[in-house]
């Protein structure tokens, strides 16, 4: 089931993030993403968060992250990927957004071929100031 964020799911949604970005982004220290997750932890809530809760468990195995058009990110669970939650988060939002906007490391080749299957394109490329990183800029449109 996807559903809004409610306040008791910040420690889920915060573990998988951590883990999430610590495993796809194996090009990038641990230490960032441990370094940032108190600042994260603190902005995550003012965003718009949908999760995906598993409706036998009740666990959230996933959840996406939106700043008005720009996906911040869509993280699911190391034990649920492969199971389509990303695919469902996404198409969820694109029930209510026309357009969309994310970045994406050039070197997370899995997350570019997965926007790439749900009609995403580059746009453009960057370098992200806070880790140096290729990116490519990638849009969605209804």
């Amino acid at each position: 089931m996807i559903r809004a964020f409610e306040e008791n799911d910040l420690t889920a949604i915060m573990q998988i993030w951590l883990d999430t970005n610590i495993k796809a982004h194996y090009f990038i220290p641990k230490e960032y993403w441990t370094d940032n997750y108190e600042i994260v932890r603190s902005v995550l809530p003012q965003t718009e968060i949908y999760v995906y809760e598993n409706d036998v468990t009740k666990q959230i195995d996933g959840f996406i992250g939106l700043s008005e058009e720009h996906i911040e990110g869509i993280f699911v669970r190391e034990g649920a990927q492969s199971n389509g939650i990303g695919k469902r988060l996404l198409e969820y939002v694109k029930c209510v957004k026309s357009n969309m906007n994310l970045c994406v490391y050039q070197k997370n080749t899995r997350a570019i071929q997965f926007y790439q299957r749900e009609q995403f394109v580059i746009q453009s490329e960057n370098i992200d100031d806070n880790t140096n990183q290729k990116e490519y800029v990638m849009i969605w449109k209804k």
